[in-house]
């Protein structure tokens, strides 16, 4: 039995942030609906084509869970969402601010009819408040938290490489509603999850947050080298490819000056004896360590950092993740079916095939509207009126 079995869930989402927090209530075994408006769907199946004519970003939020599209602006259409809610344990929505209160699906109206229903609402900045109305999408809020301030070299600015600020509200959505369905089966009600993707990644930002604390200098962005602990970040050998690494206390300092850089009497250079030290001679300790690696090849400097045990790892590409010799090791890729042909997917972290995660297919639009409808009483007749109207 998957954890999450028997839960069933109702979804109003798009793009990421929602999607991805309902695909790992999928991934554990629950029921996820996905309504979609008719004829378009969720507008993340159209930013790319990269996946066998399929959106990438889709592909990778959406699989296990079943499309039903409609119209919900339709009274027909609205009351087939409330019979799905009648048995329903979660309902999770991402639509512009106010929307589902306009439909008469916000939480106090939801509360009222179903009192064990978890309600969900994922939004930029929170459902009230004076930003509360105005639009977000990832990069802005990357922005508005401050993470583009820390992020990127001296020059420029740069934004995460992957939605982050979605992916923040994604899972503290699916950590609070994993939270709240332990809750409910205390005290038998549900109850109402506000999540904002600004507090979401103010909360990741806590860090630099408190190093800056009362005025103080932020961290500077470094580009690919930490801000404050050095060194740790990106080092060009004399083959002209770059290792990573990073040391973490004063033990790893030592053993770095005495077996990578052969010159244990830095060890003890004013300059260097701490990592507040180090940070504030950034410019002439890395001048010396490039200096120490022109001599050796990138494999050269990879021996050192491991007799030594100092961290390091590799720049990798996407096609050197996909290849990656751990993630093969522990067989860690499955693959599920999509309705271009079927495409490999990394397991859920945290758990192996053994546990039987729910690995479906990524549904084609509405592809699952016309058996839910036949699960929900509705006859073929019926159905075939809903189409014709354009409810469904």
């Amino acid at each position: 039995m998957r954890p999450l079995e028997g839960i069933k869930v109702v979804t109003f989402e798009h793009a990421i942030a929602a999607p991805f927090c309902t695909r790992q209530l999928a991934d554990l075994g629950a029921r996820v609906i996905k309504v979609e408006r008719p004829g378009v769907g969720d507008f993340a199946r159209g930013y790319d084509e990269r996946v066998h004519g399929l959106a990438s970003h889709f592909v990778w939020t959406n699989r296990s869970k079943e499309s039903l599209t409609l119209d919900v602006k339709r009274d027909e259409a609205l009351e087939i969402v409330h019979t799905l809610l009648v048995d329903a344990d979660v309902f999770v929505q991402n639509l512009a601010p106010g929307a589902t209160q306009r439909l008469g699906l916000g939480y106090e109206a939801l509360r009222e009819r179903y009192p064990r229903l978890i309600v969900c609402d994922i939004s930029g900045y929170g459902g009230d408040g004076p930003y509360r109305d105005k639009k977000a999408y990832d990069l802005l809020i990357q922005s508005e938290s401050g993470f583009l301030s820390i992020t990127g070299t001296p020059d420029e600015p740069a934004k995460a490489g992957c939605s982050i600020a979605d992916i923040a509200a994604g899972m503290y959505a699916y950590s609070n509603i994993l939270a709240a369905l332990i809750e409910r089966g205390k005290t038998g009600r549900g109850r109402h999850i506000d999540v904002s993707m600004l507090e979401s990644m103010v909360e990741w930002m806590g860090y630099p947050l408190y190093y800056a604390i009362d005025g103080q200098t932020p961290p500077q962005r470094n580009g690919a080298a930490h801000a404050t602990i050095y060194p740790y970040g990106p080092f060009k050998a004399g083959d002209g490819k770059s290792v990573m690494l990073g040391l973490q206390n004063e033990r790893e300092w030592k053993a770095f000056c005495d077996v990578v850089l052969q010159q244990p009497e830095l060890a003890t250079d004013e300059r260097f004896v701490s990592n507040s030290r180090r940070v504030e001679h950034r410019a002439a300790l890395g001048a010396l360590i490039e200096a120490a690696f022109a001599s050796l090849s990138a494999r050269d400097v990879v021996e050192r950092l491991e007799a030594a045990k100092i961290a390091n790892a590799h720049i990798n590409d996407m096609q050197a993740v996909w290849e990656h010799a751990q993630l093969a090791a522990r067989e860690r890729w499955t693959q599920v079916q999509t309705p271009g042909g079927t495409v490999p997917a990394l397991l859920p972290p945290g758990v192996t095939l053994a546990d039987a995660p729910r690995m479906d297919a990524v549904p084609a639009l509405g592809e699952h509207t016309d058996a839910i409808l036949n699960e929900l009483g509705y006859d073929a007749t019926q159905i075939r009126a809903l189409h014709d109207t354009g409810a469904v």
